[in-house]
């Protein structure tokens, strides 16, 4: 069985090889990395090294010509994949120069045997076969010695299985050239096993050490990632942290203006009122001011201060509805502070602005399933209209971007949006905005 290179056990080795090529080949087509490249580029060579063994005519004639040549381009190609695998360039500079070196001379070598066998013939290609193989081996040896000095796993697993193939086919090489009849008739095997059983097993090596670095790339790009959220997190923080910075103000500035209206109409009971409103209101708004998320109960009572006062100041009143899902557990669900009331005040200061007559605003809090939608809707004049108004109060609706921008950034943009829309028709006006996002953050 062992004397025949046709048989189970050479077949098996010669197939797993060009499985293995092939499968590289496509590992590179599809992620451009050249480790991969060399290693296909490699074990190619090898089955084709050993597929000489059972070549017919007249292809035999031609491993005359190729014999040596493939197997000295598969040791320029194993040196690259070593080059590429170990980034020899990064942690031993100098010896990788030799390895540069090194390759081209072996990538040269074919053209060199072509020389001999058109000029010579195959008995002095044999001969410089015979010459080179110690050099290159002592190299070899010398080369695993200065890998010891780069860390990890796979320069271990490296070194374990070019040493293995190294004495395997040292052992082949000594047995085919000075003791072959020996081998062949008394131990009933072919020298060239040991050289095929050396391949199978640095294949064995060399594929846990494409694996393990696969591992340590992907743990890599994990913790990356994780990384990345984290920046991206804080990157949203920062963010929100400052728009809650811009709207407070905004806020304090309208409501010390209603404040001012009184004064100036010299209403004392209710300026006292609104400043007894008022201050409640700051205390609940600088108690969430360092919190990026409140619960939407906490946010209601907020919401709910800040209407009382608008009601008080706001000529004629208008009412406020407050409709909400009984299953909705209003604990639970985190939104950013205020975040519904410059879409409350914008109804006020301009869907209000220079109407007479029943004013409302519904709030009306959906729970639909994994989602929170919030619907406010006024019978004031309607968007369209509102434009083509002049409005009594100059300010500019700032607050409308900055609110939606705070829950968009608390969800990262994920299954939220905020529409406003006029729902003016014929015989009403209004606008209605529309506000739905997560439950859970």
């Amino acid at each position: 069985m062992l004397l025949d290179f046709n048989s189970e056990i050479y077949a098996l080795i010669r197939g797993a090889l060009l499985f293995l090529s092939l499968y590289m080949f496509t590992l590179y087509s599809q992620r451009r990395k050249r480790l991969y490249l060399y290693y296909a580029a490699y074990l190619l060579c090898l089955f084709l090294y050993f597929l000489k063994d059972v070549s017919i005519e007249p292809y035999t004639s031609l491993y005359h010509y190729i014999n040596f040549s493939i197997l000295y381009v598969a040791l320029g190609f194993y040196l690259a994949y070593g080059r590429e695998v170990l980034r020899t360039k990064k942690y031993i500079p100098s010896w990788d120069a030799l390895m540069v070196n090194a390759q081209r001379a072996l990538f040269f070598s074919p053209l060199l045997f072509l020389l001999i066998e058109y000029f010579f013939g195959y008995t002095y290609q044999n001969k410089l076969f015979v010459i080179t193989m110690p050099i290159i081996s002592v190299f070899a040896i010398l080369t695993y010695s200065v890998f010891k000095k780069i860390k990890g796993k796979h320069v271990n697993y490296f070194i374990i299985g070019s040493v293995i193939f190294l004495i395997m086919a040292n052992i082949s090489f000594i047995a085919n050239y000075s003791s072959k009849e020996f081998f062949i008739e008394n131990l009933g095997f072919q020298p060239k096993l040991f050289l095929y059983v050396g391949a199978f097993i640095e294949t064995l090596f060399f594929t846990t050490t494409i694996g393990y670095l696969i591992r340590v790339m992907e743990s890599r790009k994990i913790q990356a990632d994780i990384q990345l959220a984290k920046v991206n997190k804080e990157i949203s923080d920062m963010k929100m942290t400052v728009l809650q910075t811009q709207m407070d103000p905004h806020f304090l500035y309208n409501s010390l203006n209603s404040i001012n209206n009184f004064v100036i109409q010299n209403d004392i009971e209710k300026a006292s009122d609104y400043i007894t409103k008022f201050a409640r209101l700051i205390r609940e708004i600088l108690k969430n001011s360092s919190s990026l998320t409140v619960s939407l109960e906490d946010d209601l009572g907020v919401l709910g201060l800040y209407v009382k006062l608008e009601q008080m100041r706001t000529v004629g009143g208008f009412d406020y509805i407050v409709t909400i899902d009984d299953e909705i557990d209003l604990r639970e669900i985190q939104v950013p502070p205020l975040f519904m009331q410059p879409y409350i005040e914008n109804a006020i200061w301009h869907g209000f602005a220079n109407v007479k007559g029943y004013k409302k605003i519904n709030l009306t809090i959906y729970d639909e399933e994994d989602k929170i939608r919030c619907e406010i809707i006024d019978n004031g004049v309607g968007i369209k209209k509102s434009k083509t108004m002049k409005p009594k109060d100059k300010r500019k609706p700032f607050g409308l971007k900055a609110s939606e921008d705070r829950i968009k950034l608390l969800h990262e943009n994920q299954n939220v949006y905020v529409i406003i829309e006029d729902i003016s028709d014929h015989q009403n006006t209004g606008t209605k905005v529309t506000i739905k996002f997560p439950k859970k953050i």
